[in-house]
């Protein structure tokens, strides 16, 4: 886990190295002020001269302005390390998601990759930050402070050791507590954040159904069990400091008690008031550098579980991937499957499609009918290769999808999902998804043919026009057309429209369809509809059900021996044509 998360450091590695040396010069001066006030103190008891006090308060305010210097120097790249470090780690989480398949991104919900992204990158942030500073300070001023405390005070500094077995036991108790309830609460703060997703994207479902004060209540519900954990947990970290406290005040006292009693006992001999001053300075050191590393342990507690989702991202590899001397060109259009069989996941208890024997020449359009659930978006998926087939094979141009690059065959394979989806920005940001080069006259091109066109160009700023995010300013039929335009300008050999006709009206879906067929002659058309409108006058349509392909013909042969479709027709076009 460390090791995945470590290679986000990229080009921050030498402030982050720099920072612990840093940090080594500012301890290194901190621990000696105390020593050479105390030889000041013993030259004044001697009865020096202001020339020697002089001397020692010059060394004394360069050493305390260097400890400053590096104090403040090593704030800087602890800040600009850890800062840059959460940065990769986002882009590097990002970058690792972009590439997952469909069935990478299946065992990851939305609202949980949102919440590594933001939380456990802070989390994270935060443990690094005092790792490399905190961490390295502490431990190294309670050596250098201890080392000099014996050498200044001899058996007398043995006394901060008793502190170490009392702090190991109980943060040890601490940590073992804590974390169970760490790793317990980021799930729920997953199902928070899902509950807030679900709720704003459902907006308009929520208030047209009068539901408000439901989803107020199921979102209380979830806050407040994730409060209860966080309760829970902080209740045992808090142990942490008044456990630090009494190791605090044990010491000073005993240092205090055991100095005076040596002092007063051998009259100044084994040590005198300038080594009890310095040695309870350097308790004081010793002390809060465990107390600071406790907070360390505690934040590391808390990232712990955090750093381990991120590196689940990061570590997940896509399960689609291009084979090495992948084929780059597509030769054509045409589209094959040989005997497949898919189901989504090698747990899922039946086949998604059974038998699929299908053969779809170049230039083609073909018609997909069939009731929810008949797999209809399944077989189409596994075209641009979104899925990988389970048994059997696709082949597109009469090569094998497994075979080509990812990217030149998804680059030749358009597809306008049931579920369109705009980003924000202008409508000519958003039509060159398809074709980032495309000329302006392309665009304009495209959305005519998509129908598009008329009502942009009612909008007074045209293809300039913003669209808010997730087009929440246009209607469904104009979000529509103008995901059809996007998908045309990359002039595909493969079309495939799933369903995303449904909110034009049939007049309009008639001109889209008829722009296809005098525009589009030799791209390969594939039309997923509820409606038979959408598809009668395709050169063939299949009928499917229950995952299988069980009639295959033209709207006449269909409509004479099918009673699929004989059933849709009928009900769509005697029994009141809802699109009339």
């Amino acid at each position: 886990m460390l090791k995945t998360l470590l290679k986000s450091i990229g080009e921050y590695r030498k402030v982050t190295i720099l920072t612990p040396v840093l940090v080594i010069g500012e301890v290194i001066m901190e621990c000696l002020i105390p020593f050479v006030l105390a030889g000041l103190v013993d030259e004044i008891q001697a009865g020096c001269g202001l020339d020697v006090i002089l001397r020692y308060g010059g060394l004394l305010i360069v050493m305390a302005g260097v400890a400053l210097l590096l104090g403040w120097a090593a704030g800087i790249t602890c800040a600009t390390a850890s800062t840059g470090f959460s940065r990769n780690l986002r882009r590097d989480m990002f970058y690792a998601i972009q590439d997952y398949s469909f069935a990478n991104i299946d065992k990851f919900s939305t609202s949980s990759l949102v919440t590594r992204l933001t939380t456990d990158v802070t989390n994270v942030q935060m443990a690094f930050m005092m790792v490399i500073r905190t961490a390295v300070r502490c431990p190294l001023m309670v050596v250098f402070a201890f080392t000099l405390s014996y050498i200044m005070g001899g058996p007398m500094a043995f006394i901060f050791l008793f502190t170490i077995p009392v702090l190991t036991i109980g943060l040890a108790l601490v940590i073992w507590r804590a974390m169970p309830l760490f790793r317990k609460v980021f799930k729920k703060y997953d199902r928070l954040n899902e509950s807030i997703q679900e709720n704003v994207q459902a907006m308009r479902v929520v208030k047209s159904y009068v539901r408000e004060d439901y989803e107020k209540k199921k979102f209380a519900a979830a806050a407040e069990d994730v409060c209860a954990d966080f309760t829970r947990a902080e209740k045992i970290l808090a142990l942490n400091s008044p456990l630090m406290q009494f190791c605090v005040y044990s010491a000073s006292t005993l240092i205090m008690g055991v100095g005076a009693y040596v002092i007063i006992s051998s009259q100044g001999v084994l040590l005198d008031v300038s080594k009890l001053s310095a040695l309870f300075t350097y308790s004081i050191q010793i002390l809060m550098s465990l107390m600071m590393l406790s907070m360390v342990f505690v934040m590391i507690t808390m990232a712990f579980e955090s750093a381990h989702r991120i590196a689940e991202v990061l570590q997940e590899r896509s399960s689609l991937t291009s084979p090495a001397n992948a084929v780059t060109q597509v030769p054509d259009g045409s589209i094959d499957f040989d005997g497949v069989n898919f189901r989504y996941s090698e747990h899922a208890e039946r086949m998604a499609l059974s038998n699929v024997d299908l053969h779809i020449r170049s230039g083609e359009t073909i018609g997909i009918l069939g009731g929810t659930g008949s797999s209809k978006s399944s077989l189409i998926q596994l075209i641009p290769r979104l899925y990988d087939v389970t048994e059997g094979c696709v082949k597109v141009g009469g090569i094998d999808v497994r075979d080509y690059d990812l990217e030149a065959l998804r680059n030749q394979v358009a597809v306008v999902l049931q579920k369109n989806v705009l980003f924000s920005g202008t409508i000519k940001e958003n039509l060159r998804w398809g074709d980032p080069a495309a000329t302006d006259e392309e665009l304009v091109h495209a959305c005519q043919l998509a129908q598009a066109d008329d009502f942009i160009r009612q909008f007074p700023q045209g293809y300039d026009t913003y669209i808010e995010q997730g087009g929440t300013n246009v209607s469904g039929g104009q979000k529509q057309r103008l995901c059809i335009a996007r998908a045309l300008l990359k002039k595909p050999k493969i079309l495939i429209l799933d369903d995303s006709t449904s909110a034009v009206d049939t007049k309009t879906d008639a001109l889209i369809r008829k722009a296809f067929r005098e525009y589009l002659p030799d791209t390969t058309k594939i039309i997923v509809a509820q409606r038979v409108a959408s598809v009668e006058d395709a050169d063939r349509i299949l009928i499917m059900d229950g995952g299988q392909i069980v009639a295959i013909g033209n709207h006449e042969q269909l409509l004479a021996s099918n009673p699929i479709y004989q059933e849709i027709y009928e009900s769509q076009n005697k029994g009141g044509n809802m699109d009339e």
